[in-house]
């Protein structure tokens, strides 16, 4: 029986996109560089703030403007948190079944906690959650499984009996080396590129209501 949901935020739980793409082009014209169409920026968004930093400068991490850079765009981030970020729609749904039916649920997110915690505050998720895990919560972020491992201790839960919906490779890599069940968030920031069917997750979602089927499919069979 799955007693727990964990989620990935950005792409999964909440839709980030609108924020981190206004803070990376608000960077981008500090610059005096063109902003980028929100289509180019939304499919990276899931990859975190390197990779957007390496697609609006075509820099990696090894250039000695990099980390200036990037800090500069978290810093512009964090003063817009929540102007335009939201739950997915059905989302707020998903968490309400959830709740109802006392199937714990948490995040688990590569994303600081100086950024994921006042954005979890923001969308009244923080009393709500089970755990919020994020990205330095951990020696290694996803797609290590110690994140994982923390969730469901921090929730007694077991792993075997625990679902991860994800976004990324990593979310279902990560899942699958705790021993947890795994769903892909199709609606997510997934490249047109990548190939989610590849990433050996049980199953794929389009929709957060999705989950709860998924959930109740498994279940009935266990």
């Amino acid at each position: 029986m799955i007693t727990a949901v964990f989620f990935d935020l950005d792409g999964t739980l909440a839709d980030t996109a609108p924020d981190l793409a206004g803070a990376l082009n608000q960077l981008l014209e500090e610059h005096g560089q063109s902003p980028l169409p929100f289509a180019t920026i939304r499919p990276v968004v899931s990859h975190g703030g390197n990779a957007l930093i390496q697609l609006a400068f075509g820099i990696n991490e090894s250039h000695p403007d990099f980390q200036t850079i990037r800090q500069r765009f978290l810093e512009i981030y964090h003063t817009r948190l929540h102007n335009s970020t939201h739950l997915f729609e059905g989302m707020e749904a998903v968490l309400e079944t959830l709740e109802a039916k006392q199937i714990t649920w948490g995040v688990i997110t590569n994303k600081p906690a100086w950024l994921t915690n006042p954005l979890m505050e923001k969308l009244q998720l923080t009393g709500r959650a089970g755990c919020i895990v994020c990205g330095d919560s951990t020696s290694n972020p996803k797609p290590h499984p110690a994140p994982m491992l923390l969730a469901c201790k921090l929730t007694r839960s077991e792993p075997a009996s625990s679902l991860y919906v994800g976004d990324a490779e990593r979310d279902v890599a990560a899942g699958r080396a705790a021993g947890m069940h795994t769903l892909v968030a199709l609606y997510g920031y997934i490249d047109q590129n990548e190939a989610p069917e590849q990433w050996q997750a049980e199953s794929m979602i389009s929709a957060p209501a999705e989950i709860l089927d998924w959930i109740n499919q498994f279940n009935s069979y266990s």
